[in-house]
């Protein structure tokens, strides 16, 4: 049986380089990567979750074919925004992710208070305003091989704060089936969150994680993954 293609995105302040790990596992997965505008390593060049809806949207138009999309935190909210009428996108895979409605933000999803760990930086008289992480080995990678830990959290970028702010216009997993992956040992996004965006989807799955399960349990996501590619 030939899978479809899977698109990954990453989550704020990430790369495609994070996810290499787990791309490793997925032997006979067409996987394709995108970047988000709105991490990069040059704060005057961000882009905002419109553009990184643009990205992912542009990404999966150029796969010949089915695709399934997993989202990984933050990259939930563009993915959902991107792919409203996405005729060649069978499922979202929401990893540990925000599976928000119209109308809603990032920061309105969780009581508009900026979370703690989030790391201020004023750019542009606030127009470019950006982010860093404090302390991202507990926040993002608590069950990970400290040499791991160490890699990634040098390959971090920075994150421009407008993404977390915009509202969204579309909701596409109104119109495609989704999965949500809830991480249950997460720093990042409280597992209970998790809980409520999950009731949005059509199917939970669960693993016994940090926010980071394709750095820590890469085989264990891969298989995961796997099955649901081979379920469309």
């Amino acid at each position: 049986m030939t899978l479809p293609a899977l698109l990954l995105v990453p989550g704020a302040w990430h790369k495609p380089a994070h996810l290499q790990h787990l791309i490793d596992e997925l032997d006979g997965v067409d996987v394709h990567t995108v970047s988000l505008t709105s991490c990069g390593d040059d704060v005057n060049t961000l882009g905002d979750m419109f553009s990184d809806a643009a990205a992912i949207r542009a990404a999966v138009d150029a796969i010949d074919g089915p695709v399934i999309v997993l989202a990984h935190s933050y990259g939930g909210i563009p993915t959902t925004q991107a792919l409203a009428g996405a005729s060649n996108v069978r499922r979202i895979i929401y990893l540990a992710a925000f599976q928000l409605d119209a109308g809603e933000s990032l920061l309105s999803s969780v009581g508009s208070s900026p979370a703690p760990w989030w790391v201020m930086h004023e750019h542009d008289g606030g127009a470019g305003d950006y982010m860093t992480v404090d302390n991202p080995a507990d926040v993002f990678y608590g069950d990970v091989d400290a040499a791991l830990t160490e890699q990634a959290i040098a390959d971090l970028g920075y994150q421009r704060y407008a993404g977390k702010t915009q509202e969204l216009t579309e909701a596409a997993w109104k119109g495609i089936p989704s999965t949500y992956i809830l991480c249950e040992a997460d720093n990042a996004l409280p597992p209970f969150a998790q809980e409520l965006f999950a009731k949005r989807a059509e199917k939970l799955l669960r693993l016994t994680t940090s926010h980071s399960p394709f750095l820590s349990q890469p085989a264990a996501l891969a298989q995961m993954i796997k099955g649901e590619l081979a379920s469309v």
